[in-house]
């Protein structure tokens, strides 16, 4: 087994486990393991699943900030749902991009599996984008990317990774069942607070 591979599942679980639990230190755990996966990605050639560890980068800076002061008047972000207008925005975006990707990807390179590790890596940054946000539905879109990450990774010959992302599935589902569980409680709140 190779060593970063391992740091880099290590790394995931304890990541995605604080992100279930609205930790802030998921972030700063995430920095580490999408470094460690930028070299186990690229020794795979598997070059979007490469690139998409330096948009990770970025999205875990941004959301280390934003749940930190991104609520109302910079305090905490709490949990809230997806608006339809951001799901109708994001849908044809994630769409173009994994066509744009994979049709590049599929020209270009030596990719493996240039179309099915295209849509993964652009539903997975959708996905991250809205768990910068907070927004409760994130977890719905990786449990389904989840699925198919398990599959590619089998496929790859990548053993530990596929089982990282099956642990990575159950904590989707802990953390959509977790997050429902603050947003409910948040929403109940407000309703009990509210003038009548």
């Amino acid at each position: 087994m190779d060593p970063l591979e391992i740091a880099a599942v290590v790394f995931g679980i304890v990541s995605v486990w604080l992100s279930t639990r609205e930790h802030i230190a998921s972030w700063p755990t995430a920095i580490v393991n999408v470094s460690l996966y930028f070299l186990v990605f690229r020794d795979a050639k598997l070059y979007a699943d490469m690139g998409l560890q330096v948009i990770y980068l970025v999205l875990s800076v941004y959301g280390w900030y934003e749940w930190k002061f991104g609520g109302t008047g910079r305090t905490e972000l709490p949990v809230s749902r997806t608006s339809r207008r951001t799901a109708l925005t994001l849908l044809p975006l994630g769409l173009l991009g994994a066509v744009v990707l994979g049709t590049i990807l599929d020209r270009s390179t030596d990719a493996a599996l240039p179309w099915v590790d295209s849509a993964a890596a652009v539903t997975s940054l959708c996905a991250q984008w809205m768990m910068t946000r907070k927004l409760l539905e994130n977890w719905l879109v990786w449990i389904a990317v989840d699925v198919v990450y398990v599959a590619m990774f089998l496929f790859k010959g990548l053993y530990l990774t596929a089982g990282l992302y099956a642990v990575f599935l159950v904590l989707a589902v802990s953390g959509f069942i977790e997050w429902r569980q603050s947003w409910r409680s948040r929403a109940a709140s407000s309703t009990a607070h509210a003038p009548a």
